[in-house]
């Protein structure tokens, strides 16, 4: 599970430790190359999470793959002096059209890592969404940042805490809420499992050992504000230590769940809704009529249902179904501005970054993260003007090679 004792990370650690200089992000010209740092400085166990899909990774794999293999349309002898990547999702401007999702232990691939990531969103003029399972709490971030931001929402079998989270969330003035509900029943991860990140977690000597070999994490983690999950702090009375905590956890996804559910939060939350974890057309039609502003066309980064379609295969069918109806937002693979540019020909308003923008949280912390945004903002910048596209509202199906 996503947590880590505070013992532990004092046993990777040296007594006294000096962060190491982050490596020069300039040099960073692609995700790839963040990965391939971030893979170096944060520990296994954790990597491996962010990194990990469910069971044998094909729908993971697919996510990838699939994109790579939309093909886009090169034109030439077109003026394209006017280019600019600024629209706007949920109604709001954005530099570029995409938002950073939530994402698990952040905290643990860079100390304060929500925060860090949070801030360079916001630099950089792009939404971020905090996770429910966060390291550092809604309070947290709220108070470390200028502007609202997004919160994601579990709706778990205790109601009362859900509610709180809502509320909470309102009060932080927090901007949309995000509600996954592709997480009923959790999807084995086996290197979660091999890496003790189970149910209980497994303390492993190899573990300690990798910690004590990447002292600049331990310092980072060490200094944060938290280690364990921030926004249950307080409300899971009798469970601070890190087994019962995560057993709570484990037993709180709620195979209920139903779009009951989703009028409930509706009578809730006053701002906007957005369903994340939309595969399947008659879904979205469904999430149309609820209310919501926007629907995420996802597959929880392959992390859930292994062997179901990637989300870029399901995304023309989704946004020709209710694309008039709802926003329609993309989350699933996406590693290059030219995998944006796919995803808005295909029909989707935005993008949603996850272990793109992580890998540059281990790799280099809010730097690392405002390098993975500038990556994919000149990566799109450069595909708009070689395949004759000046604005995003311009892009669709025809800057896209036909098969």
């Amino acid at each position: 599970m996503d947590t880590l004792s505070t013992t532990s990370v004092r046993t990777a650690a040296p007594a006294r430790v000096k962060a190491r200089r982050a490596p020069a992000m300039a040099k960073m010209t692609c995700i790839e190359d963040l990965r391939r740092v971030a893979r170096r400085k944060v520990p296994r166990a954790f990597f491996g999470y962010a990194e990990a899909g469910s069971y044998s990774e094909q729908t993971l794999r697919a996510n990838v793959a699939d994109l790579e293999g939309v093909l886009l349309r090169q034109r030439v002898l077109v003026d394209i002096s006017r280019r600019s990547t600024s629209s706007t999702m949920l109604g709001e401007r954005v530099a570029l059209p995409i938002a950073l999702g939530p994402i698990g232990i952040g905290g643990l691939q860079r100390g304060n890592g929500e925060i860090l990531a949070c801030r360079a969103a916001q630099a950089a003029g792009v939404p971020y969404t905090l996770r429910t399972l966060a390291i550092c709490s809604i309070e947290d971030v709220a108070a470390a940042v200028e502007q609202p931001f997004w919160f994601q929402l579990y709706v778990m079998k205790d109601r009362g805490f859900a509610r709180s989270l809502i509320e909470r969330a309102i009060a932080a003035r927090c901007s949309a809420l995000v509600l996954t509900v592709d997480l009923q029943v959790l999807g084995q991860r086996h290197a979660d499992i091999k890496n003790g990140l189970s149910v209980p977690p497994a303390i492993k000597i190899a573990n300690l050992i990798n910690m004590a070999t990447k002292p600049a994490w331990a310092y980072s983690v060490l200094t944060g504000k938290r280690r364990t999950f921030g926004n249950l702090a307080g409300h899971v009375r009798g469970k601070a230590r890190v087994k019962a905590l995560t057993e709570w956890i484990a037993h709180q996804f709620d195979e209920t769940l139903s779009w009951k559910d989703v009028e409930w939060i509706r009578s809730i939350w006053p701002g906007k809704l957005l369903i994340k974890g939309i595969l399947d057309v008659e879904d979205a039609r469904l999430a149309a009529k609820s209310g919501a502003a926007a629907i995420v066309v996802s597959n929880h980064g392959g992390r859930q249902l292994d062997g179901t379609a990637s989300s870029i295969s399901t995304l023309p069918r989704i946004a020709d179904a209710v694309g008039s109806d709802i926003e329609v937002l993309f989350d699933g693979g996406i590693r290059s501005g030219q995998d944006v540019m796919r995803a808005l020909a295909l029909g989707a308003r935005g993008c949603i970054l996850g272990r793109a923008y992580v890998y540059g949280l281990g790799a280099g912390g809010q730097a690392g993260v405002e390098r993975a945004i500038e990556i994919i903002r000149k990566e799109l910048d450069v595909t708009m003007g070689l395949t004759g596209v000046n604005g995003i509202a311009e892009i669709g199906r025809h800057n896209l090679v036909e098969r």
